[in-house]
């Protein structure tokens, strides 16, 4: 059930991808994830140096023989690591797939491709960008509505919308991410034309997960009019949790407050203290509308394989018997 081109290519059990983090997708959560039968994704930009990040690499082969990804950040407004020296470690450490998110990964594909790696590009918010992912020998695209946490892309395009555009112009597989967190929401996305799902902020509600209990149980509270985007004044517009400090940032740019000064409150460090100390007004949260699903913290495979069960369910039945009644 659920064998599609992204489970074969992966050698995954499910079409269920947990997408690379800042500060949250680390060793924990990506072997629990694949463990599940999903992909679960490493994030490289999480360590500082390299001999962390091979540490890292290890230790999410000895809590999982199951495949799992790295992703490579190319934002420019993430920490400045060299990407050459580190995708030349995971595929020394035998890491098959990774995710490239940012700018095209273009100058670094003869790199991947040399050392056998499977490359999936996420295109927030435009088919232009997964069409450009496809031409440059990308294995399979992510591609995010506008509704997801984090960065949205410069389109405020929906996923409804942004799925089945790019299924009609991309041939590569395609992963659909942004306002998916339960079986309806993956249901509704292979209709759609994906080979399968994305998901960060439900990931950030498991066990797993690294963040602190009071920064999940606010998730759980929180419900899809609780994040707000900002940034839009200087072109990287987020998504995160309404708290103090997104409303400061709203307030600056309404003042025309230029980078340093939005800085001083949308820094990583800051947001490492909601995420980890659980300090909920310290700074930004990143998380995406699909906060308003969340209603629990279960494990990642009890979340999995709840998601499945009840995505046989609604096909089996809900949608089966709608057209079998003739």
């Amino acid at each position: 059930m659920f064998e599609t081109k992204i489970t074969k290519l992966f050698g995954i059990k499910y079409p269920i991808i947990q997408g690379g983090m800042v500060h949250l997708s680390r060793e924990e959560l990506t072997a629990a994830v694949s463990n599940a039968g999903g992909l679960g994704i490493i994030a490289s930009v999480n360590f500082a140096t390299k001999e962390d990040f091979r540490t890292a690499l290890k230790r999410v082969k000895k809590l999982t023989n199951k495949p799992f990804g790295v992703n490579i950040n190319l934002s420019p407004s993430t920490r400045p690591v060299n990407n050459e020296e580190y995708i030349a470690i995971l595929i020394e450490e035998g890491v098959k797939i990774v995710e490239t998110s940012g700018r095209s990964p273009v100058n670094l594909m003869k790199q991947l491709k040399d050392g056998g790696v499977k490359v999936i590009h996420k295109a927030p918010g435009g088919v232009r960008f997964a069409k450009t992912a496809e031409e440059i020998g990308c294995d399979a695209v992510a591609i995010i509505g506008y509704e997801c946490g984090g960065h949205p892309g410069p389109d405020d395009v929906g996923s409804l919308v942004l799925i089945r555009a790019a299924a009609e112009q991309v041939k590569i597989p395609i992963i659909a991410g942004g306002g998916i967190g339960d079986a309806a929401g993956m249901v509704a996305a292979l209709s759609l034309g994906a080979d399968a799902i994305l998901m960060g902020t439900r990931f950030m509600a498991t066990k797993e997960c690294t963040a602190h209990p009071k920064f999940k149980e606010w998730l759980v509270k929180a419900n899809e009019n609780d994040v707000v985007v900002t940034q839009r004044s200087i072109k990287v517009p987020a998504r995160s949790l309404k708290n103090g400090p997104s409303a400061k940032v709203i307030e600056l740019e309404k003042q025309g407050a230029p980078l340093e000064e939005l800085l001083k409150v949308t820094s990583g460090k800051l947001a490492e203290k909601v995420y980890f100390d659980g300090d909920l007004e310290a700074g930004m949260a990143e998380c995406g509308q699909v906060v308003g699903l969340i209603h629990d913290i279960p494990t990642c495979k009890e979340l999995i394989d709840r998601m499945v069960k009840d995505a046989q369910e609604i096909i089996w039945s809900k949608l089966y018997p709608m057209v079998n009644t003739r």
